[in-house]
């Protein structure tokens, strides 16, 4: 074993390495230190002074968020031919997000020199061919569309390819595109390097394996890397109705979020979304049902800061590489460790200490236990912040926002005003203490925050009790609100027409108000249900029968119509009618049974 090979064997013990000891070009080392980068993760320490100075193939098995992209990246940059327009490295990943990312990765450490092409299906035919006519040195594509330019179109030639390299290979080979990859070989040259990237090694990764690399070198990262120490992992036992409230004390809390939130399901991230959008929060969301142009010009928002908060479910998010963010959030656990680790492994990836949370429900204490076990780690149960701490946080908040305006003074466009109301001949104390209140009341009022329920997860059967009584009757689920909620009727809000949260800024933009706290939201074939708080719902009721006396577009739902308009749309998402609750269940067919139960009535999962 080579002194450099022994240094990164006792990585995990005594010796640090730096990227200036793995054979990298001062080129190479300027573009790692300008991103800020001093310490290789473990897979860039071994996989990068393999890949400069080996002869074999290489397996790497490590999970997302390890700095794969890095790993072969950066040997592939310092050993390509700028001056060549042959393709020299081809770059096979399982979904167009990931693609876009380690086209994007890869061009942060290139010179300008380099030329990149993408291929998936849904960009522009036209773009992919006449960057394909300009010579590119790599191309990074989805199997599916890499074949369609190699055996269709005839516009792809890969036989001077030096490195063939597979990205997350388990997924490609889950998601179905075996047949496709042995396709590719077939059109590469033998003399070539096979670099494969795996997060698990099941049968059929080494099926491929044991078919097309025969000499290799096998580069495996523990799982427990991904929960190391940069990573801050904490968790608040709280009941499942209560857990928006709780998410939203945590963000509070924070002077700064810039977070993913995960969801189990797209019902679950529109709900979710479309609440926190309520709240005056910057947030999107991204999950299958959206359009692909959509989830890029969503992600370039939320890379560039223009938004703080992504809502995601993994599917969509799996592949999403942001350096610095400050949280990753579960605000579902998910349904394996393997997942969890992925999640959490996408922050502190800037060698910073970040934080995961999880919301934690008495029903999720054994998938807890699950991942406790798996991680080899304990995640630490914190106390959710009171609401005095919310109040004290927001004063906090304002005091600093205020010193930063009154900092600039050219943004200050209201002296006369304030010379104005100084006039009164108030003390000047009262009349901010009056602005304050006629403005930050609800901020400000202990009365505007809901108590919440943590649970202790004990085996006490009032725990259940106390479940079973306040679970809504699962016949009119849609229809129950929360206490210190109505529901209201939306006449002509149609399914095919709007989105929750679209809904949510046509109320506020008609009724000129905020909404402070919403609820369920249910869109249906020829209207909509929303339930807001009775604050809210005084006010909008009263304001849109200003608008319209006769008619009003809103008014009180009537409990009558919870039957009749679960029985017309069957809460099927994707058809004629679209549930946004918090059970995120979809069932096809024309049925229009409702159940929670995923056995009792054949309902699948979705992402």
């Amino acid at each position: 074993m080579s002194d450099l090979m022994k240094k990164i064997d006792a990585m995990d013990t005594n010796t640090k390495i730096k990227f200036s000891d793995l054979g990298l070009s001062d080129r190479m080392l300027a573009k790692i230190t300008a991103k800020g980068y001093e310490y290789p993760s473990a897979i860039q320490a071994w996989v990068i002074p393999l890949l400069l100075n080996g002869n074999k193939d290489i397996i790497g098995q490590a999970q997302t968020g390890t700095g794969k992209t890095a790993a072969f990246a950066l040997p592939v940059l310092e050993r390509l031919d700028t001056n060549s327009r042959d393709i020299q490295t081809l770059i096979l990943t399982p979904t167009r997000e990931l693609a876009i990312q380690v086209a994007e990765e890869i061009r942060s450490f290139a010179d300008s020199s380099v030329k990149i092409q993408l291929l998936y299906w849904g960009q522009n035919i036209r773009d992919e061919l006449s960057g394909l006519r300009s010579g590119p040195q790599i191309v990074v594509g989805t199997p599916g569309r890499v074949i369609d330019h190699l055996t269709k179109r005839k516009t792809l030639n890969i036989d001077k390819i030096k490195y063939f390299i597979l990205d997350e290979a388990d997924e490609m080979l889950n998601i179905g595109f075996k047949e496709e990859i042995e396709e590719i070989i077939t059109f590469t040259p033998k003399e070539k390097k096979v670099l494969l990237f795996s997060a698990t090694m099941p049968k059929s990764i080494k099926d491929i394996v044991n078919k097309y690399i025969k000499d290799h070198d096998l580069v495996t990262i523990e799982r427990n890397e991904l929960t190391n120490s940069n990573i801050e992992q904490k968790c608040y036992k709280i009941n499942d109705r209560d857990k928006f409230e709780a998410l939203c004390r945590v963000i509070e809390v924070e002077f700064d979020f810039y977070g993913i939130l995960f969801c189990r399901t797209k019902a679950d991230v529109d709900e979710v979304a479309a609440k926190l959008m309520s709240r005056g929060y910057k947030v999107e969301w991204i999950h299958g049902d959206i359009e692909q142009k959509m989830r890029e010009k969503t992600l370039a928002r939320f890379k560039n800061g223009a938004i703080k908060i992504l809502v995601a479910t993994d599917v969509a998010a799996r592949w999403i590489d942001v350096n610095n963010l400050t949280h990753v959030v579960n605000y579902s656990l998910p349904d394996n460790p393997e997942t969890y680790t992925h999640r959490i492994g996408r922050t502190g990836r800037a060698w910073n200490k970040w934080e995961a949370i999880s919301f934690v429900s008495r029903k999720d204490s054994r998938m807890l236990s699950w991942i406790e076990t798996a991680i080899k780690s304990k995640i630490k149960v914190e106390k959710l912040p009171e609401v005095s701490d919310v109040i004290e946080f927001k004063k906090k908040r304002l005091i600093d926002n205020t010193k930063e305006l009154l900092l600039n003074k050219e943004e200050l466009h209201y002296i006369d005003l304030a010379k104005d109301l100084l006039d009164l001949g108030n003390p000047p104390e009262e009349i901010i203490a009056a602005i304050l209140k006629e403005w930050y009341w609800k901020e400000f009022s202990t009365t505007h925050y809901s108590e919440l329920r943590e649970d202790s997860f004990s085996s006490d059967s009032r725990w259940d009790r106390w479940e079973r009584s306040d679970r809504w009757d699962r016949g009119e689920r849609g229809f129950a609100p929360v206490p210190g909620q109505r529901r209201l009727f939306v006449a002509k809000w149609k399914l095919d027409w709007f989105s929750p949260g679209s809904l949510i800024q046509f109320i506020e933009k008609e009724a000129e108000c905020k909404l402070w706290d919403v609820g369920n939201i249910d869109i249906m074939r020829e209207f909509s249900f929303i339930n807001l708080s009775d604050d809210d719902s005084s006010f909008v009721l009263k304001k849109f029968k200003e608008l319209n006396p006769q008619k009003p577009l809103i008014v009180e739902a009537k409990r009558d119509w919870a039957s009749s308009s679960s029985s017309s749309s069957g809460w099927y998402r994707g058809g004629s009618s679209s549930r946004w609750g918090s059970r995120g269940w979809y069932r096809g067919g024309s049925s229009s049974r409702s159940s929670s139960s995923s056995s009792r009535w054949g309902f699948k999962k979705r992402d």
